[in-house]
């Protein structure tokens, strides 16, 4: 007895043959395709990839959630010098922050960091353009390595410097006679100075990566079209840096506005700063049952620091997205 042999699809023949079009495979013929499960280890490893980030959340909440309850319940309640004996709710020194020379500090303190971040951003933008589209890598180590340290370079030194080189009996001031053109270091205009020592470098750091992140094609693209380097920077570069640049603003933005100690070794409180009202307060140098107002004075920082990184973050994503 004999049996018939089995068909055998033709893409299968064919396969087995080890030639030829295998034709088309009907649907009842063709292979079902079933998901892949997901690998254990794979699993595991995502698992436990938040782990690697438990010491910064840590970090995080310790050395900033934790004070920044502390100073929102300390500002939004009275002293413990004041008459009820402290711990009541109140708005007192949430409003007195909020006037008088403490209104003025604060106006202050936004209007030197707004003025420092812009002459910052406009020297340092043609600077980090020279790093960027320098042909000698020594030459680019080198402003790059002296930018990390100049924009960490602040406090005590750099205001003893700058007292020992254009103070009133500095070695620039007495040779050139700035005094006689009315220069005066421990003025407002004297500060800003200072702050552009560091805050020029930084905004070399800032924004090299993204001058380095234009595609060389644009420029040749915008040659070919008869556009000059003007007119490529106008309307194809600086569009592009755009985010770029308002990012690098805020951030040197907020440094300017968190710096405490330069302005406290030189200035003092001859320039109204709410860095130095916050210190002064924290001194004592406040009224009775006003002890708190230095936290409400924390508070209206944090606020404005909360703002500038609301604006920062996204900028920083779309700058990040053009130039990936």
């Amino acid at each position: 007895m004999t049996t018939a042999p089995t068909p055998v699809p033709a893409s299968a023949s064919a396969a087995q043959s080890g030639g030829g079009d295998p034709g088309p495979v009907s649907p009842t013929t063709a292979p079902a395709r079933t998901a892949e499960a997901p690998r254990p280890g794979k699993r595991r490893a995502g698992g436990r990839a938040w782990l690697a980030a438990l010491p910064l959340l840590l970090f995080f909440v310790i050395g900033f959630g934790l004070p920044a309850v502390a100073i929102a319940i300390g500002a939004f309640t009275t002293s413990t010098d004041a008459p009820d004996g402290g711990g009541t709710f109140t708005t007192d020194n949430l409003t007195g922050s909020l006037q008088g020379a403490y209104w003025t500090a604060l106006w202050g303190s936004v209007k030197l960091s707004l003025l420092t971040a812009l002459i910052a951003t406009v020297v340092g933008l043609p600077l980090a353009q020279a790093v960027a589209t320098s042909r000698f890598r020594v030459f680019r180590e080198a402003v790059m390595s002296a930018s990390g340290v100049l924009a960490n370079f602040g406090g005590v030194p750099l205001a003893f410097m700058f007292v020992a080189t254009l103070g009133n009996s500095g070695e620039v001031t007495k040779k050139l006679g700035l005094t006689r053109h009315g220069w005066s270091l421990y003025t407002f205009s004297g500060l800003s100075v200072v702050y552009l020592y560091f805050l020029v470098p930084l905004m070399v750091i800032t924004i090299t990566p993204a001058l380095e992140g234009l595609r060389v094609q644009w420029r040749e693209a915008a040659s070919n079209n008869g556009a000059t380097s003007l007119q490529y920077w106008r309307h194809v570069a600086l569009p592009v840096l755009l985010p770029s640049l308002l990012g690098g603003f805020v951030l040197l933005f907020g440094a300017s506005f968190a710096a405490y100690a330069t302005a406290e070794a030189m200035v003092g409180s001859s320039v109204p700063l709410i860095s130095m009202q916050i210190g002064d307060a924290l001194s004592g140098n406040v009224l009775v049952g006003q002890g708190n107002l230095a936290l409400a004075l924390g508070l209206d920082m944090i606020v404005v620091a909360c703002l500038v990184m609301a604006v920062y973050l996204p900028l920083q994503r779309r700058s990040a997205k053009w130039l990936a």
